[in-house]
């Protein structure tokens, strides 16, 4: 937790309603989601018991389990569920855009938009992770075969939860994360994962959050005295009462996903965020041309090649997803500026013309002054980069204390051009208000990885050869 969230959580105590710690949304909500509320049996591995789900706040479907041990039902539970998302999911498979790639030596081309599928928390996340690995390899022929919508929900759930763990990817989306990444309320992290809990603080307040703690949960776990007392008795029982009373059970979370995702689209979107839903589209357009060409379902598990090629990825994009919330919100940049890592300061000194004719060829290197009352923990040598100017890299030459705190001087370069004239605006002039980070945008090339072919045999390649040997 930063400095700044800890604080916000301390007024939010105090004041007794939960503070904005964002300035803008930083993720996409569509105008079209899929709301998905599952809820599975207790004592049963993944086991599903009922989910609600739809497009439409004032249309929700209730799919249900009489029987949640029996096989049979269960696979028909997949197939509802199937016939309700898979069309929702394919339905942005139509028109496209070419995208220039390589440099504009080449052309690639995805699909205008995007699905995007809502769940109340992350355990609805890891249901669906594990529900879809349950179903995507089941066979449609032979013993026990299921219908051709299990195994094909299957691999579209699995590539939806492999989708949430990509840092800033917003096609599978968990209430309750995405309003703790822009409300801090005066409770606990354990008590923020309570949806209804936390949209109390948000809309009304802790007195109003205290009264929802006893409110129905959000799945995809029941409240075992309501599973003893009501549920268990209905299912031994056969009831047909029990479609009413899970309803019931579900329909206030129901509820307080569409209310979530209203809070959310009041604010406005960072700069940044339609570049990441981009980078969404690219991901959907892939996943349907390869269900297009018959591609096969995702493997169990990666193999070690490819778990350190995701793990790379996934590091890169956490990564970048941190600078560009910094860079989008002032909020978030500040918990930056508290740790050294970025300074705010007025350009005193500027020397656009600077021509460097040291090398080989004269290149372009303005200078300017920078000065700051703010701490400064960046020495000679560091590059830093401006929000303003994300293109644009500037070197520390020295950093110089003052009576009032530090003079900063800096050498640009790139962003500016290709001539030894830099373009109007690409230089800061001086009265110029600047921040200036270590944090950077820049490209972060992939690491060389081995063939699988080429790993040793602990690590899935062949193993090595045996070589008979020859009596003395």
């Amino acid at each position: 937790m930063s400095t700044l969230v800890a604080l916000a959580r301390a007024q939010a105590f105090a004041a007794g309603r939960a503070q904005l710690i964002a300035t803008v949304r930083h993720l996409h909500v569509h105008d079209h989601p899929f709301v998905l509320i599952p809820l599975a049996m207790a004592g049963e591995a993944n086991a599903p018991l009922a989910a609600m789900v739809g497009s439409a706040a004032d249309k929700p479907r209730l799919l249900f389990v009489a029987q949640p041990r029996n096989r049979d039902e269960r696979f028909a539970f997949a197939d509802a569920l199937a016939a309700e998302l898979v069309p929702y999911l394919t339905s942005f498979a139509g028109d496209t855009e070419a995208v220039a790639v390589d440099r504009g030596r080449d052309v690639r081309h995805r699909f205008l938009d995007a699905p995007q599928v809502w769940v109340p928390n992350t355990g609805g996340i890891d249901f669906l992770r594990l529900f879809g690995r349950s179903t995507r390899f089941r066979r449609v022929d032979g013993d026990y075969p299921v219908p051709p919508t299990v195994p094909l929900l299957g691999r579209w759930l699995t590539f939806l939860a492999g989708a949430s763990e990509m840092p800033g990817s917003a096609l599978l989306l968990n209430a309750v994360q995405a309003l703790g990444m822009h409300w801090a309320t005066g409770q606990s992290g354990a008590e923020d994962a309570h949806l209804a809990s936390l949209m109390a603080w948000i809309e009304s307040g802790a007195a109003a959050a205290r009264e929802a703690e006893s409110g129905p949960v959000a799945g995809p776990a029941t409240d075992p005295d309501f599973d003893n007392r009501v549920l268990a008795p209905l299912i031994a029982d056969g009831d047909p009462a029990l479609p009413a009373v899970l309803h019931d059970l579900l329909l206030p979370t129901w509820q307080q996903m569409w209310r979530a995702l209203a809070l959310l689209r009041r604010l406005p979107p960072g700069d940044r965020v339609a570049g990441r839903w981009d980078g969404d589209r690219d991901s959907y357009s892939s996943f349907v041309e390869h269900l297009a060409e018959g591609g096969g379902p995702q493997p169990r598990r990666d193999g070690a090649v490819a778990a350190a090629a995701r793990l790379q990825r996934l590091e890169n994009a956490a990564t970048r997803y941190a600078v560009q919330r910094a860079f989008d919100d002032p909020l978030v940049m500040a918990d930056h500026r508290l740790t050294g890592a970025a300074f705010g300061g007025v350009v005193t000194l500027a020397n656009p013309d600077r021509v460097d004719d040291t090398g080989k060829r004269p290149v372009l290197r303005p200078r300017i002054m920078v000065a700051t009352t703010e701490t400064v923990r960046v020495e000679a040598g560091a590059s830093l980069t401006s929000p303003a100017r994300p293109a644009q890299k500037a070197r520390v030459i020295s950093v110089a204390p003052t009576t009032t705190g530090w003079d900063v001087l800096l050498e640009l370069s790139g962003g500016m051009g290709r001539k030894l004239v830099a373009d109007p605006g690409t230089v800061p002039l001086v009265g110029e208000e600047l921040l200036l980070t270590t944090l950077s945008e820049a490209y972060r090339p992939g690491a060389a990885f081995p063939d699988p072919t080429e790993t040793p045999w602990t690590h899935g390649g062949p193993p090595a050869p045996y070589e008979e040997q020859q009596p003395a």
